[in-house]
């Protein structure tokens, strides 16, 4: 997995946990939800790049 790539899903990952954590504190379930989809979308993106280098070797 290239080093920008793996940076940019974990950057993902980290700023869904933070959004989605935000909207359970203060009770606002739409930044919640909003929070675990950039979470996933990051997790997503991480597996994407895993399956294209099992691929190239």
């Amino acid at each position: 997995m290239s080093a920008s790539e793996k940076a940019k899903a974990l950057a993902e990952q980290a700023l869904g946990k933070v959004k989605k954590e935000a909207g359970r504190a203060v009770g606002k379930e739409s930044a919640t939800a909003e929070g675990s989809t950039k979470e996933s979308r990051g997790h997503l993106r991480g597996a994407k790049e895993k399956a294209k280098d099992a691929f190239k070797k």
